[in-house]
Order: structure tokens, then sequence, then C-alpha cells
């Protein structure tokens, strides 16, 4: 039985190395290898290689056992997809694969998305030249109260394991965590953290650390985003969590791509005090992030951002070292 067991995992390494070798080859520098060892990938898919106006990045652990009785976990992580938009594509990649159980599925699940970007630049949204779509109103979630959608079995959500961390961060220092003023507003308490991060572990290891604190540990969400670029690739590793503030971590993420910083996470606690806040608990987690960004040099304040642009590049470039 065990000998039967080796050889279906075997079978299944075989089957994953000759996927990724041809996705390599179809995809050159769009797909990326982050973590060889542990299976960990990521693609990033636009609607038009040549004139991109929507992007995507897909990240994917390949488990043991896939092709063959399992599929791969996965994270879509696009700033403009949220909602009914989000569980449309999931369930859509879900239907791929329960068609095509015990069969290589990646470079389906590739185009389909490609696919859902072609359909979704077509439409009546408007996108900036930066590739990032403006949101009419009614796409906004603006509810305390309104649940995150569900993405069923396939994708990666749980406290344990998302956002594509393998379990071993000691090889690595944590770095140096900076706190932020607090903002307080009908009772909830807002409070921003910082750290320089270059890799998805360092990633996890910042969130083990600020774990450690008990304040922050019991904290009613820690939402946080990151920005790691990645130098051979010439682009962007990125990603962002909710921890339950439904669409706090998008939103966060957002900002940091219009701020256009690099190799930084920025985590806001919030203790909540009993009242609704509504969307304003949405400018109380930016400005939070916003500020400590400024503190630190990532990002000029309003007045230097009035300035010559020179000034904003030596302060970016004074982190970034």
């Amino acid at each position: 039985m065990t000998d039967a067991i080796n050889a279906e995992n075997e079978g299944d390494l075989l089957s994953q190395i000759e996927e990724v070798e041809a996705l390599s080859s179809i995809y050159g520098d769009e797909w990326c290898v982050i973590d060889e060892g542990a299976r960990i990938f990521c693609i990033k898919i636009s609607n038009d290689m040549d004139e991109p106006k929507l992007t995507a990045c897909l990240q994917i652990i390949l488990p043991p056992d896939y092709p063959s009785t399992a599929p791969p976990i996965y994270q879509i992580n696009a700033a403009w997809l949220r909602g009914s938009e989000r569980v449309k594509l999931a369930n859509s990649l879900e239907d791929l694969y329960v068609e095509h159980v015990g069969e290589s599925i990646l470079y389906m699940w590739v185009e389909k998305i490609r696919e859902f970007l072609v359909d979704k630049s077509q439409d009546s949204e408007t996108v900036d030249q930066s590739g990032r779509v403006n949101l009419t109103a009614e796409e906004e979630v603006d509810d305390d109260d309104e649940d995150a959608p569900d993405f069923g079995g396939l994708t990666l959500r749980s406290s344990e394991d998302t956002h594509l961390f393998p379990e071993h961060t000691n090889d690595e220092e944590v770095p140096q965590i900076k706190h932020g003023g607090c903002i307080t507003d009908r009772r909830s308490t807002f409070q921003p953290h910082l750290a320089a991060v270059v890799t998805p572990r360092q990633v996890k290891g910042v969130l083990e650390r600020l774990y450690e604190n008990k304040k922050i540990a019991s904290a009613t969400h820690n939402i946080y985003a990151y920005r790691i670029y990645c130098e051979d690739k010439h682009s962007f590793l990125q990603d962002c969590e909710d921890d339950g503030e439904t669409a706090a971590g998008g939103r966060l993420l957002h900002l940091l791509q219009i701020l256009d910083v690099r190799n930084v996470m920025v985590v806001v606690s919030r203790w909540y005090g009993g009242i609704l806040l509504g969307p304003d608990r949405f400018k109380h987690i930016n400005n939070c992030a916003r500020n400590i960004l400024v503190e630190e040099g990532y990002a000029a304040s309003v007045d230097a951002a009035a300035k010559p642009a020179g000034r904003t590049k030596r302060l970016k470039s004074k982190k970034t070292k």
C-alpha cells in the first residue's frame, strides 16, 4: 500500500515538473518561481500582453497529490476584483477543476482568468492608464456586517496557510517593526505597524512577531497588505488580508499601489468599540497606513507631494537601499 502511494506521489511530482516547465516556456517572464522546494509559483495575467489594461496575479501552491487527487491551492490578487465578480471567477475555476479531475489544469486556469480579464476590460467600467479599475458606487463595499465571499474548498483562506508562506522562517531575520500613532473614533481605535520586507517569509515573520504582543493579538481585526518588487522579473509580489474586515485589505493594497511603494508591509490593527463606523472605518485604516508610510519615508506628505518630484524619489530611495 505504501509503495503504491509513493509511486503515485512520484508520478504527481513528475507531472508537476513537466507542467511547470511547459508554463515557463509558454509565459516566459510572466511566470515566477517563488519557492521551488515548496512548489509555490505565481503568474501575472493581463487582458492584453501588448497593451495591458487589467492585470491579476495568480499565486499557486501545488500539493504533493496534485494532479492525481488534489487541486492546486490558489490565491488571485487584484485590488479591483471583489464581491460577486470574485465569486464568479472562483466558481469558474472550480468548475474547470471538477471537469478535469486528475489532469494538469494550470494552463486552463490561466487562460480562463485571461478570458475573464478580456471580458471585464470591455465592459462599461473606466480603466485608468495605470491599470486600476475605477469602481462604480454600486460595487463599493461599505457595510460593516457584509459577509466575505466563500470561495469553496479550493482557495487558500485559513489563517494558518493563507498567502503562500512556507512553514519555516527561522533562517531569515524578522525585520524591525515600526508602530505608528493611533486614531480613535467612537471608541474604535486604529493603529498602524510597518516593516521593510523583501520575501514572503519575512512577511510571515512580521505577522508572527506582531501576534506575540497580547494587545495586537487581541485586536478585532489586523488588516495588512504588502508589496515586494522582484528585480529579476520586474514585477511585484503582493497580497492583502481583510482579517474579517470585509474589503479592507484590498483597499489597503490599493493605497500601496497608488503610492507606488515597494518592499514594505503595513498592518493596521482595529479594536472595535461597539459602535458601527460605516465607510469611515476605511478612511481611518488608510489614513493610518499613509501616516506611517510618510513617517518612515516611503511616501511624501501632502505638502511634499506638491513640490518637485525629486524630493519624493529621495524619500523612496532612502528606504529601498
